[in-house]
């Protein structure tokens, strides 16, 4: 019989392995704050710019938000309200699909999962462009809701996806019993299926948060006129060559990334995940 121990080495690995990680994670976003908080002068002015800056300026902040106060928080207002139409909205139906999805033969669920993902590979450029001209007939056109429409192409089939995974571990005998002692099926979904759910959900909701907030194709086709904040980044930083302004902006994006996985990773946790199982 094959011993699976592997001693204390496999947990050095992996503490090993994490910090690793956290440094590939953590090293660009120190460099982000430098130079939006650092001096020009020992940034990206210097031939050989220090690891810790020694003089720290708010000017580009300033030059920042002066300049572009009302522009910079239509974007980000914009950016905010799309993320969460989509992340809403996938939450909405990809629970539900999902659902039907784990209750139906494994093969068959597979095959429409696949047919789902078929959308994801054709490039979004090509499906962006008769969009648009839809959406200018409709009054869609340059509007948060339908950059969301757009973008749930994309988010819906992998929150489908997530989602299934999550409730193919639940029990089903829950369910059963639930019935067996008078729950009708929507008692039984809503009270039984989807708390235990619940991680999937959340993680299918931050995934599909992120990829709305950080997309560009849809929205430099579809929301040209009131960018969003990614656009507005490229704008900056790009285009125009403002590369601290475009600091600021990138390091604006990244803030409520940080505080949104911070307030839902407690929905992540072991305990939450084995919920179906224990007791």
């Amino acid at each position: 019989m094959v011993n699976e121990y592997k001693g204390p080495r496999s947990k050095y690995y992996f503490y090993i392995g994490g910090v690793i990680f956290s440094f590939i994670v953590i090293i660009p976003l120190y460099f982000l704050v430098i130079i939006a908080f650092a001096s020009p002068s020992q940034t990206l002015g210097a031939y050989y710019p220090p690891l810790i800056p020694s003089k720290f300026t708010l000017e580009n902040l300033k030059s920042a938000f002066s300049g572009y106060s009302s522009i910079l928080i239509a974007a980000f207002y914009k950016s905010l309200e799309t993320a969460f139409i989509v992340a809403s909205i996938a939450i909405l139906l990809g629970f539900h699909a999902a659902y039907g999805l784990s209750r139906i033969p494994y093969k068959l669920s597979n095959l429409i999962l696949g047919l789902l993902f078929f959308s994801t590979m054709i490039p979004s450029l090509t499906i962006a462009i008769p969009i648009s001209a839809t959406f200018i007939k409709i009054g869609l056109y340059d509007s948060a809701l339908g950059l969301a429409l757009a973008q749930e192409l994309v988010v819906l089939p992998l929150t489908v996806f997530l989602i299934t995974g999550s409730l193919e571990s639940v029990p089903r005998t829950l369910e059963y019993q639930a019935r067996v002692d008078g729950a009708t099926f929507i008692q039984a979904l809503y009270r039984i299926i989807f708390p235990l759910a619940v991680p999937g959900v959340v993680a299918a909701f931050l995934l599909s948060w992120l990829m709305s907030w950080d997309e560009f194709t849809f929205a430099v086709i579809i929301s040209p006129v009131h960018p969003t904040l990614p656009i507005l980044i490229y704008l900056e930083s790009t285009a125009r060559g403002d590369i601290f302004t475009g600091t600021v902006f990138a390091l604006l994006v990244t803030i409520p990334v940080i505080i949104l996985t911070i307030i839902l990773s407690k929905f992540l946790r072991g305990s939450y995940m084995s919920a179906g199982i224990t007791g």
